[in-house]
């Protein structure tokens, strides 16, 4: 045990005795008794004890009705407090001598590394200037803290970083172990679990308390680390407008399958997103009009200042009055329709313009080290967040947008849109979009669907186009689907190029993609409408769920390799945009693997990614945290850029077809094609009451109907629950075990060694089926599963040991994981509390489908706590 597990666990023990003092204050010492002797049975359980399994089983049998939701909030509470000490243990101080974690030196030794392979300075300053990142934020609902809770779990976080000096006294450590125990006693008396669902506006808000509260100032601090990391290397620096990095959002912009999402939410999220920057601003200017006191200016500035003694607090007082303006316009436009006065500021260069005359005027004058600390900061964040913090993505269905185009041509007496075969689409669209007049009179009074769709395209045509991202086609199939959406824009009066992306969902559409956009560059006047970049979505979550994740990743391989190619003969750049979950079901795992590992070629300087659910708290929650993931993405991107990885060898093709082919059977052939699945799904899983969980505005299916009607994160999220694990690796036994009897394990091995792919594949697979387990999964089948279904449920048991097999075999270990133990360490620790939520849950579960328990009811509750207790120790659930 190394002295940095020793300093977590003090950490983890520290926190876990203040809530236990916090959980006796309020339930009596027996209380607090009961809930150590399951968390000894559960740990006794886990070293294999017989006994203490029977003791743990005793002791939750033994829990009265009112005991069930303090217990679920005991072993919840706390796994979300190891979350913080581990947390926290990331981005801590350093002792002298003590390696610094790998996401801080990343991006120098990638330069270093850079230069040394002949890479010009120049060149590499040029690239780093010019990388595109664009983190999209969705508010998907897998984050099932409160927003309130998490501030406070921050809290804690800071105080922990607080005690992180060997040279505190002993009253000022007694201080901070006070209000440690304040905040978790807060913590312990508020509620977990919504009472309601957020709306899409809250989602929006939570998304910009994010920037707010961590984003803001981890962005600049990235930058200026970047910039001192590349002059270090090549003598030069990022230019001042550089913004490698930037936001998007789809919170209030994502329409598909979510009614709660209307043009008027869209336009109350934009306005928010414009007084949130104003106030980020507002804060931002007010310290530096505070700080530049300086009398000494360049005539430019001193042009701009007038007569001023002191021209630069001038500068900056103008540019706060034109901030404030801005502000207020936006709050009364969120009540009211209102045209801007001249005062609001709407373009970003009249943010940045009086910042950059500051900062010219101070190098000019001999101050530049001034120059070079807030004011900096402040010009970083300008040009990353300009004017509009995010840029919003617009979604919505391609049906929503056919069924809309069907309503018109009808009322235009042209016949049903729908009805049409894809050639007569694409006369009747081009032709519309060359036309001069509108497709629609005046009077034209569509149906509530179509209204609706045609609203959204007014809010998009009246939006300034920086605060919009582009509008993303769910199930895009073909290039119609491209077209109908430029149609419907052009007719709400949109004037000006906005990327419209198609994205690829299903294997079938994923492995058409290519045709698709090389049928979109083939027409005649579409070029004309493109304005830079081709982008293209490869849609990682309902691939995975139509097909498994074996066929699935290498669908998404071969589609992105041939939208290179695509573009590339038609000499168009090509934009990729990767809709990951925070899941290995949903495409998800550790990012710098992950973009390491695309095809050469398709990161060519731009990344374009989604960052879902609690993800986003994990990842950017807190500013130093989000600075090593920042670290990271600057760094995969710009050596994916500069050092692809090889295209595989055609050997390698052939044996991924064949493990494709075998997985997406084997996968189909349990999911969709065995009779018992979909009610042995519903009665092991907590699927149905999930549904009944308010984590977010969006529902939890599209439709009615079977598996196939559930979105991706609910069908992820109550696999998780189980601990089965089941959608991120069923599929890989069958194809792995097949390769391995025909004699493949040495290519297999190759493969793994010396194919980034492949063996970022083989990683996220063996972390997923570290967190599996069959045990877990069995408990919830012997009390909830009727017994003409359990079968089933011990033959995916028995499919998911032979995954294992499978991946020890190709690894050469003896146990998964056996590489990281820091990691399996992490996991062993956390099922002690994640043991007792899971038999509690299984518990509940069964007397809630007995008792039918109201909403609200502490059954209830105890429920709901159970399932964010598991989503909290498991991280990544949905």
């Amino acid at each position: 045990m190394t002295d940095i597990d020793v300093r977590l666990r003090e950490e983890v023990h520290l926190l876990g005795e203040l809530l236990g003092t916090t959980i006796r204050d309020q339930h009596g010492a027996a209380f607090l008794d009961k809930i150590e002797l399951i968390r000894k049975g559960a740990k006794a359980g886990r070293r294999g004890a017989a006994d203490g399994t029977e003791q743990l089983s005793a002791s939750l049998d033994g829990l009265s009705e009112d005991e069930l939701l303090p217990v679920a909030r005991a072993f919840n509470q706390f796994l979300n407090l190891a979350n913080i000490a581990e947390q926290y243990h990331r981005v801590r101080r350093r002792s002298p001598g003590e390696a610094e974690p790998f996401e801080n030196h990343v991006l120098p030794q990638l330069l270093q590394r850079l230069i040394a392979q002949g890479h010009s300075a120049d060149a590499l300053a040029r690239q780093v200037g010019r990388l595109e990142i664009e983190l999209v934020l969705t508010a998907h609902p897998t984050e099932v803290a409160r927003r309130t809770l998490i501030q406070k779990y921050d809290a804690i976080a800071a105080e922990l970083a607080r005690q992180d000096h060997s040279d505190l006294s002993a009253a000022e450590r007694e201080q901070i172990t006070q209000r440690l125990q304040r905040l978790i006693a807060e913590a312990w008396h508020t509620e977990e679990i919504r009472r309601v669902r957020p709306t899409p506006v809250d989602e929006a808000k939570w998304g910009f308390a994010v920037i707010e509260h961590s984003l803001w100032q981890a962005l600049p601090a990235v930058l200026r680390k970047a910039d001192q990391a590349l002059h270090a290397v090549t003598g030069l620096h990022l230019p001042l407008e550089a913004a490698p990095i930037r936001f998007a959002s789809w919170m209030g912009g994502d329409r598909d399958g979510n009614p709660n999402v209307t043009a008027a939410v869209t336009r109350e999220v934009l306005l928010l997103a414009r007084w949130m920057a104003a106030d980020l601003y507002l804060r931002d200017v007010d310290h530096l009009a505070a700080d530049l006191s300086m009398q000494q200016a360049s005539a430019e500035l001193q042009a701009l200042a007038g007569d001023s003694a002191e021209p630069y607090r001038q500068v900056l007082k103008s540019l706060r009055e034109r901030l404030r303006a801005t502000r207020q316009w936006a709050q009364q436009a969120l009540h009211t329709p209102l045209e801007p006065s001249a005062a609001v500021l709407q373009n970003n260069q009249e943010l940045l313009a009086p910042l950059q005359a500051c900062y010219h005027s101070l190098h000019a004058c001999g101050m530049g080290v001034i120059a070079e600390g807030a004011l900096l900061d402040c010009l970083r964040r300008a040009a990353t967040f300009g004017l509009f913090l995010v840029r919003l993505d617009v979604r919505q269905d391609a049906t929503r947008h056919a069924a809309a185009l069907s309503e018109i041509t009808e009322y235009l007496g042209l016949g049903r849109y729908a009805d049409w075969d894809e050639a007569r689409r694409l006369s009747f669209l081009q032709a519309e979009l060359d036309s001069r007049r509108p497709l629609l009179p005046s009077h034209f009074k569509p149906a509530a669907d179509t209204a609706e769709v045609l609203a959204t395209c007014r809010e998009v045509a009246a939006a300034p186009a920086a605060s919009l991202g582009s509008y993303v086609i769910s199930m895009a199939g073909a290039a119609s689907d491209v077209l109908a959406v430029q149609l419907l824009l052009k007719e709400a009066g949109l004037q000006r190029p906005m990327r419209v992306v198609p994205l690829f969902e299903t294997l079938a559409d994923l492995d058409n993609a290519g045709p698709v956009i090389e049928r979109l560059l083939e027409l005649p006047g579409y070029r004309a409408r493109l304005h830079g970049p081709q982008e293209v979505m490869i849609g990682y979550s309902d691939s995975a769920k139509d097909a498994g994740t074996t066929a699935a990743a290498w669908a998404q391989y071969r589609a992105q390799e041939t939208l290179v190619e695509v573009c590339r003969a038609h000499q168009v750049e090509l934009l990729l945009f990767h809709g990951r979950g925070g899941t290995v079901g949903r495409g998800g795992g550790p990012a710098h693997a992950a973009i390491l590992s695309q095809p050469p070629g398709s990161v060519a300087g731009r990344f374009r990614t989604t960052e879902q659910g609690e993800m986003i708290r994990f990842k950017f929650g807190l500013p130093d945290i989000a600075e090593q993931n920042l670290n990271l993405y600057l760094a995969a991107v710009l050596e994916a850029t500069l050092l692809p990885p090889p295209a595989p060898e055609p050997a390698w093709r052939t044996l991924m077809d064949r493990l494709a082919d075998d997985g997406v059977q084997a996968y189909r052939a349990v999911v969709r094609e065995h009779p018992q699945f979909v009610e042995y799904f519903r009665q092991a899983t907590p699927e149905q009451e999930l549904g009944r969980l308010p984590l977010g505005s969006r529902p939890a299916k599209r439709r009615e109907g079977g598996v196939e009607s559930l979105r991706a994160i609910p069908w992820i999220f109550a696999w998780t629950q189980t601990r089965l694990m089941l959608p991120a690796w069923l599929g890989w036994e069958t194809a792995l075990s097949n390769a391995l009897a025909r004699g493949e394990g040495e290519q297999l091995a190759q493969m793994c060694a010396q194919w980034p792919f492949f063996r970022t594949r083989i990683d996220m697979l063996e972390m997923v089926l570290a967190k599996a387990d069959a045990q877990i999964a069995e408990q919830y089948d012997e009390r909830l599963v009727e017994p003409a279904l359990q079968p089933l449920g011990a033959h995916l048991r028995g499919l998911l040991s032979q995954a294992v097999t499978c991946v020890l075999g190709l690894t050469g270990q003896s146990q998964l994981l056996a590489h990281n133990r820091e990691t399996l360490e992490s996991i062993s620790v956390r099922n002690t509390y994640l043991d007792p939520l899971h038999l509690l849950q299984a518990e509940l579960l069964a007397r809630s489908r007995q008792q039918s328990s109201p909403a609200g009811s502490a059954l209830e509750q105890a429920l709901l706590v159970s399932v964010a207790g598991i989503a909290a120790g498991l991280r990544n659930t949905g």
